[in-house]
């Protein structure tokens, strides 16, 4: 696949961006800088004085007049310079903190499907990584670069001075050293793109492989994972390697013109001084002069660079700000703060790849304060309709109507503040539980938080924990058993008193007493809410007010439990295996079910 060039354009813009908000600051440091560049000119400018004067005239009474000039200037340029430093340090660290903000705030914005097609990590990288390299922009280094081409300016204005004749053949050698330049910051632009991508992916990697530890030593696949990040380490080092060579040449490139120039004002100036053009304190002055002129040409080897990362960085970044978030649709829309909770599904059809219907014609209401249940086999469309309910995604055809208003008018946030979740893998922070049983309302008193543990049935294992609500559960929960992150996760739910509920699965994988307790604590945050259950066992899911049948994308069959077992359809199957499944494994718990059960 053809490798995306960076957008110079867009780069820019947010350059821009950056240094507006930082003008006050770089307007400063370009006074300082200024003050700075003109103190270090007064060393190389008095050595004229000191050879022709002092040295070669013997005024040696002029000796401390110029030395003191000197120290005073070098002084100035050293406090200069350190306030300059310290200036534009802040400034670049606080740009670099509002740029994280800022792409952090917007990430946490995107839909959920840009987050289903993108790794962790290389979102993680978008927020560091390329977001440190804007210090070069609003800190010292595109300060430098001003400051050199200055320096620069002022240091080739006094050699024409001096000798325009010998300054012509020096900027002739220069000049085809910036051409080199140039040519090698175009080669190398690409490569540093290409160096955060590379970096984002093996990030994006080994955050995966750090999250799935457990299923990674489980199958034995330590060294599946070696091979697979040693890969991505390679092809990072390649790159570095590429682009350490073309500064390397670029660096070796700058001694030869160095060298050059150390010819030319050898055999030029020498000539000048035999002649009588010169004097031997304008040859050495010119020396100095020539020096102030070509660092700065060679600084911006190193700099450039740097300026071209962080042009690089910008432009990643500016992909992920440049898209359309769900506050900013949400701009657009009325404000629905009161909700009651009817849902109500209008011939909806979905598709995740266009021309592949995933849903097809579901309709159904689900009046407010009822349970829906939704059974089917696997991959029917029972969660692509909780992500609809959910408004994760959108419908392709149809509408979803809350309280007879289109779900696609109303606002997300007045929406979501409506909802709560259980699922059958509950993501819990690496926290204290009363952290995260107050995630869903933050300003909870630890009364009210207790109060909804006692009724998720988790009140009594806290505070059987030495720390109790401040006992920290580690990452995603990890020092809880599965059972006692289902109850934390219903206090969660619980807590955020939700007029419409979503069940996942919020059961299947534990064992016949956690799911007791933990149905128990479900049954009562049922009451009062509409709910949407999906669930493994069709026993937990019989007091449902109606059951819809997914086949297919399709509704199949509807109804109550018993209206559906009357049926003798799809659901009256589902129901008779799995209570066979059951039952033989009760009776025979040593003979493998695996494959017989629904």
């Amino acid at each position: 696949m053809e490798k995306r060039r960076i957008n110079y354009s867009t780069a820019f813009g947010e350059a821009r961006r950056l240094m507006w908000e930082a003008r006050g600051r770089l307007l400063i440091g370009g006074l300082l800088l200024l003050v700075s560049r003109l103190s270090g000119l007064v060393l190389p400018a008095s050595t004229k004085f000191f050879v022709d004067e002092v040295v070669a005239g013997r005024r040696y009474d002029k000796l401390w007049i110029i030395a003191t000039a000197v120290g005073a200037a070098t002084l100035l340029q050293g406090v200069t310079g350190f306030i300059l430093s310290q200036i534009l340090g802040v400034a670049a660290q606080y740009a670099i903190t509002r740029m994280r903000q800022r792409v952090q705030k917007k990430i946490f914005r995107l839909p959920i499907t840009f987050f289903d097609s993108t790794q962790t990590g290389q979102l993680v990288s978008r927020i560091m990584n390329d977001a440190d390299g804007i210090r070069n922009l609003v800190g010292t280094g595109l300060v430098q670069v001003i400051g050199s081409i200055l320096t620069a300016i002022l240091a080739f204005g006094v050699l024409i001075y001096i000798n325009w004749r010998m300054t012509a053949a020096t900027a002739v050698v220069l000049l085809v050293f910036s051409l080199a330049l140039l040519y090698a910051f175009r080669t190398l632009r690409p490569i540093f793109r290409e160096r955060n991508k590379l970096t984002a992916e093996l990030s994006g990697r080994l955050t995966e492989g750090i999250g799935g530890i457990r299923v990674v030593k489980a199958y034995a696949a330590e060294r599946r994972e070696d091979l697979i990040f040693g890969k991505g380490a390679h092809k990072l080092f390649r790159n570095i390697a590429k682009s350490m060579t073309g500064v390397s040449a670029m660096s070796g490139f700058s001694s030869v013109v160095i060298g050059a120039v150390g010819v030319v004002m050898m055999v030029a100036g020498g000539q000048a001084v035999q002649s009588g053009a010169m004097t031997l304190g304008d040859l050495v002055m010119y020396i100095f002069f020539v020096g102030i002129l070509a660092m700065p040409i060679i600084e911006l080897t190193a700099i450039g660079t740097q300026i071209t990362e962080a042009l690089a960085g910008l432009d990643r970044i500016h992909e992920v700000l440049s898209r359309t978030d769900e506050s900013e649709e949400d701009e657009a829309r009325s404000r629905r703060p009161e909700i009651k909770g009817e849902i109500q599904f209008e011939d909806v059809v979905f598709e995740y790849d266009k021309g592949v219907p995933v849903l097809n014609g579901i309709t159904f209401i689900a009046p407010a304060g009822t349970t829906t249940a939704l059974v089917g086999s696997s991959g029917s469309g029972k969660s692509t309709i909780l992500n609809l309910v959910l408004n994760f995604i959108s419908p392709t055809q149809g509408k979803i109507m809350v309280d007879g208003a289109n779900l696609e008018e109303m606002r997300r946030d007045d929406y979501r503040r409506n909802l709560g979740v259980v699922l059958q893998d509950n993501f819990l922070f690496d926290g204290t539980i009363r952290e995260n049983v107050s995630f869903s309302r933050p300003n909870a008193t630890l009364e009210e938080i207790r109060s909804v543990c006692v009724i998720a049935n988790a009140d009594g294992f806290i505070t059987d924990f030495p720390n109790g609500y401040e006992t920290v559960v580690g990452e995603r929960g990890v020092k809880l058993s599965g059972g006692q992150r289902q109850r934390i996760a219903i206090a969660r739910a619980l807590l955020a008193d939700p007029k419409i509920l979503i069940l996942d699965e919020a059961t299947s994988a534990l064992d016949s007493e956690s799911e007791g307790l933990i149905q128990e604590g479900l049954n009562k945050l049922r009451i009062g809410r509409t709910t949407f259950v999906i669930a493994h066992r069709l026993s937990t899911i019989r007091s449902a007010d109606q059951i819809l049948v997914i086949e297919g994308g399709r509704i199949i069959e509807r109804g109550s439990h018993e209206e559906l077992i009357s049926m003798n359809g799809r659901y009256r199957t589902l129901h008779d295996k799995q209570y066979q499944y059951e039952k033989n494994l009760f009776v025979n718990p040593g003979e493998d079910y695996s494959n017989k059960g629904a």
